[in-house]
């Protein structure tokens, strides 16, 4: 944007009115996916450029107090960093603009006691300048510390945005680029469009538990398939025993140990949650043979595998590592798995149903089989 201000500075006139559009339509669609936090960061700045632009009851007092605005920045990027989505127009929505405000607050607070130490302080004595680093430098660095960590420990494409956010807020403030204030916050705004336009993606086509494509994902495939693939149908041996025996959350663990390996398979396939224990693995433009084969080793990989339940009654480390063996149990998980090939003139909720079937003879040949 520095680089080639000349392809986009006569077009800046028209962006004060895109950046309202853009604005709004974050605020909207935001809110509409559950996505409040950027709702109110798209409020937020609209408030914060409308202060610029045109002269508020409150805009004097921001242009002359622009380290409180810093720290009141940081504050709130660090905040959203930390809580939940909730519902903009909820019971939560008054308490989120409660924190921002308290934010606020914070920084005064923080600015009114450095300033009280540092009239303390004479110029001369050293600790006059580190006096001066922690009125503004500190508050910045561990916001920053707080961000970068919430970013590199969560794959959240809410906290990168807040991360590109805050550091763009800094570089601003610190006066080490030139932009004016719509160009950036036009750029800005489609970021936050765009993720939430992700997110929305990854909401209606991946499984929240496993993180798998689901089924609305598989019917979009479906679509795209050409004349030759094999389809393959897989469900976890009695599972709803093992839900009964030991609970819905172990059954929870159990469909993603299940899910993280049928998404390691090879040979080109492409694996769904179908529903409930259910995993649909396609392979385009693979004979069924081909399937069988990388199917066999996936199965046999869930066999070998060795998973431990935890005694949910141990209270303290002490009974954690009182006996290696005492309060946890291993237990082996298996599939079965029905395979179909295209055949001709099928389409692909046949060839879906033909391995259906073929999974219903694996079932009856005793589980832990694949059948064709």
């Amino acid at each position: 944007m520095i680089h080639f201000q000349a392809f986009w500075q006569p077009w800046q006139h028209i962006m004060v009115n895109v950046l309202y559009a853009l604005i709004g339509i974050t605020i909207i669609f935001a809110a509409q996916f559950s996505r409040s936090r950027f709702s109110l960061l798209a409020a937020l700045w609209l408030v914060f450029y409308l202060s610029l632009e045109y002269t508020l009851p409150w805009s004097a007092w921001l242009k002359s107090h622009k380290d409180w605005m810093l720290l009141t920045g940081v504050g709130v990027f660090a905040l959203f960093s930390v809580i939940k989505d909730r519902g903009l127009l909820s019971v939560h929505g008054p308490g989120r603009l409660l924190f921002i405000a308290m934010c606020g607050l914070v920084a005064h607070l923080w600015l009114w006691a450095s300033d009280l130490i540092l009239g303390q302080v004479p110029k001369t004595d050293p600790a006059y300048d580190y006096v001066q680093l922690l009125s503004l430098e500190v508050p910045v660095v561990l916001a920053s510390m707080v961000l970068l960590w919430q970013s590199l420990v969560k794959a959240n494409l809410l906290l990168s945005a807040l991360l590109v956010s805050f550091i763009i807020w800094c570089v601003q403030y610190y006066q080490l680029i030139a932009l004016p204030w719509e160009v950036i916050l036009t750029v800005l705004v489609c970021h936050y469009l765009l993720v939430v336009v992700i997110d929305s993606y990854f909401l209606a086509y991946r499984d929240e538990l496993t993180t798998l494509p689901s089924r609305r994902a598989l019917n979009q495939l479906a679509l795209s398939l050409g004349r030759k693939y094999t389809v393959a149908m897989l469900d976890i041996d009695h599972f709803k025993k093992f839900n009964d025996t030991y609970g819905h959350d172990i059954g929870d663990q159990v469909l993603k140990l299940v899910a993280s390996k049928l998404s390691k398979v090879r040979g080109g396939g492409k694996v769904y949650r179908y529903g409930g224990e259910e995993f649909t693995v396609v392979f385009p433009g693979k004979s069924a043979a081909h399937a069988v084969a990388e199917l066999e080793i996936l199965r046999q990989s869930i066999a070998d595998y060795k998973m431990v339940i935890r005694d949910p009654n141990r209270q303290t480390k002490q009974a954690r590592n009182g006996s290696k063996n005492k309060g946890m149990k291993t237990v082996s998980i298996t599939i079965s798995i029905g395979v179909a090939m295209r055949g001709s003139k099928q389409n692909f909720d046949r060839v879906l149903k033909l391995a259906d079937e073929a999974l219903y003879r694996a079932k009856k040949n005793g589980r832990n089989n694949v059948s064709q």
